[in-house]
């Protein structure tokens, strides 16, 4: 993992930036800490608002499916809070360490308690270059088409 505070500081800040100006995110905030309790988180976490939905679980899916019966079988799009935890692509990451990221999070506040399923995975590259990825908490079935 990267070896300082300061370097990973500044990745969030980057990974951040560009969340905002390049994906016209809103609401953006980076975390080093819980905001349950308080407690260190072991690696900054981004959190914000993206300008439409990115994905929707497919548990979740059936749910709103059942919820919306409309002809078109419309979801709504309404954007939802994201995580983010940004990286860099030298960094080295173990399931153990991406275990301790989801650990460290708080429930999602629609459904708590609970636990969150995914995350956005946010991977700087040395040209500032940023790829992002759905990173789950376990085994997703495949989505309903």
């Amino acid at each position: 993992m990267a070896e300082t505070s300061g370097q990973v500081e500044q990745l969030a800040a980057s990974v951040l930036d560009n969340l905002r100006r390049q994906h016209d995110w809103t609401e953006l905030q980076i975390l080093t800490h819980s905001p349950v309790d308080n407690s260190p988180l072991p690696r900054p976490l981004i959190s914000g608002l993206p300008p439409r939905r990115l994905y929707l679980h497919p548990d979740d899916q059936i749910e709103m499916l059942k919820a919306y019966p409309g002809p078109e079988g419309r979801i709504p799009e309404t954007p939802a809070v994201e995580w983010v935890l940004p990286t860099h692509l030298a960094e080295e990451w173990t399931l153990r360490a991406f275990a301790s990221v989801f650990d460290s999070m708080p429930p999602p506040a629609e459904t708590a308690p609970g636990r969150v399923k995914r995350l956005l995975l946010a991977t700087v590259h040395a040209d500032s270059t940023v790829v992002y990825y759905f990173m789950h908490d376990g085994i997703v079935k495949p989505r309903q088409n």
